[in-house]
C-alpha cells in the first residue's frame, strides 16, 4: 500500500507532514488518539479536588501528543492499536507531561501551552509533586503490561533524568557539540524511542522490527530538537509561528550556536552568546550574525544526516501505509527548516 494524496481526512493534533498520508490510516490513528486521551484523563483523576485540578492542568492544555501518536503509528506497522498499545501510548505521554511540570520549575517558566504554568498558578512544590504524581500513574499503567515493559520505562526515566542533569551541569571537559548531541538523545530521543518500542512490542512486531522502530524514534526525536534549533534562528515569526531568538533570550546554546562558536566565531557573536540576551536589538543582531555564520549550515547538514539514519531504519520495516507515514514524518522534520 502507498500513501494516498489529496484526500479528505480527519484532523491530527499537529500536521507533522502527515497531510498526504493514507486517509484510512489517519482515521484509525485519530480514533485511537481519542482512546488515549480518554485514558489519560481517567488514570490521573483524583477524588481530591485540588490534586485532580493540578494533574489535569497540562492534560487539558493539549499539545502535539507526538509520543502517543508515534506509538500508534509504530503499532500500525503490524496489528494496530491493541489495548496494550493504547495503555503504553498513554504512559509515555504521562512521562512527558511529568517532565514538563519539572522543567517549568527548573526554568522558572510562567507559561506553558498558552496558559499559566503549574508553578506559576500554584507554586514550585505543587508543580514538582504533580509531576511525581504523573510519573507514578505512568508506572502503574506500564506495570500492567508486564515486567519487560516496566524495565523499559524505568530505563527511559533514568535516561531522561541523566540527560537533564548533564544539561544542567554543562559539558565541563567534554566537547560541547558532542555533549549537546548526547544530551538531546537522552532528553528527547529516549522517550520517543520507547514510544516506538512499545508500539512494536504490543502490536505483534518481530524483535527486529521493534528494534528498528526504537532506533527510528531515538533518531527522529533528536532530529526534531535540531530542527527546532534551526527554526529558532533561521525562520521569521510569520513563517514559523514562533518568536525567533527564544533560545538566545534564555541563554541556551543550541547546535547552530555551538557550531558557530567552534568555527572561529565573530568576536561580537561570542560576546553576545556569553549569556542570556535580553535587549531586542541585541537579539536581532545575534540572529543576523548566526544566520551569516557557518553554524546554521552545519546544523542543517547534521539534521540531514539524522534524517538519513531515520530513513535507513525504516527500510527494515515491511512496506505499508504506516511506514509511508513515517517516511513523510522524516521528510517533514527537514523541510520545516528550509
Amino acid at each position: 500500500m502507498t500513501a494516498t494524496e489529496n484526500s479528505a481526512q480527519p484532523d491530527l493534533p499537529a500536521s507533522l507532514g502527515l497531510d498526504s498520508a493514507d486517509p484510512a490510516l489517519v482515521a484509525r490513528v485519530v480514533a485511537d488518539l481519542g482512546r488515549v486521551e480518554d485514558l489519560l484523563r481517567a488514570v490521573v483523576h483524583s477524588d481530591v479536588d485540588f490534586v485532580d485540578q493540578a494533574a489535569l492542568h497540562l492534560v487539558k492544555a493539549g499539545g502535539k501528543r507526538f509520543r502517543p501518536l508515534f506509538t500508534l503509528l509504530a503499532a500500525e506497522v503490524n496489528e494496530g492499536a491493541t489495548d496494550a498499545v493504547v495503555a503504553a501510548a498513554a504512559a509515555v505521554e504521562l512521562v512527558h507531561l511529568a517532565t514538563l511540570y519539572h522543567d517549568d520549575v527548573m526554568d522558572e517558566a510562567t507559561m506553558r501551552r498558552g496558559d499559566e504554568s503549574a508553578n506559576a498558578r500554584w507554586d514550585n512544590s505543587i508543580a514538582i509533586l504533580t509531576g511525581d504524581f504523573l510519573f507514578a500513574h505512568a508506572s502503574m499503567l506500564v506495570a500492567d503490561l508486564g515486567p519487560v515493559a516496566t524495565r523499559v520505562i524505568a530505563e527511559t526515566m533514568r535516561e531522561l533524568v541523566t540527560g537533564q542533569m548533564r544539561e544542567t551541569v554543562g559539558p565541563r571537559d567534554d566537547d560541547p557539540i558532542e555533549h549537546y548531541l548526547s544530551v538531546i538523545g537522552q532528553k528527547t530521543g529516549s522517550l520517543i524511542a520507547t514510544s516506538g518500542r512499545y508500539g512494536g512490542m504490543f502490536s505483534g512486531a518481530t524483535a527486529a522490527q521493534t528494534e528498528a522502530l526504537y532506533r527510528f524514534g531515538e533518531v527522529i526525536g533528536a532530529a526534531f530538537q535540531i530542527s527546532d534549533d534551526v527554526i529558532d534562528i533561521a525562520s521569521p515569526a510569520a513563517e514559523s509561528g514562533k518568536t525567533p531568538g527564544t533560545d538566545l533570550r534564555e541563554g541556551v546554546r543550541t547546535l547552530p550556536m555551538l557550531y558557530a562558536l567552534a568555527d572561529d566565531a565573530d568576536p561580537r557573536l561570542s560576546e553576545l552568546l556569553a549569556g542570556p540576551v535580553h535587549d531586542d536589538a541585541e537579539v536581532e543582531e545575534a540572529l543576523e550574525l548566526l544566520r551569516r555564520s557557518s553554524g546554521l549550515e552545519r546544523a542543517r547538514k547534521t539534521l540531514d544526516s539524522y534524517a538519513d539514519r531515520a530513513h535507513a531504519e525504516l527500510a527494515a520495516l515491511p512496506a505499508c501505509d504506516a511506514r509511508d507515514a513515517l517516511e513523510l514524518l522524516t521528510r517533514y522534520v527537514v523541510e520545516r527548516t528550509r
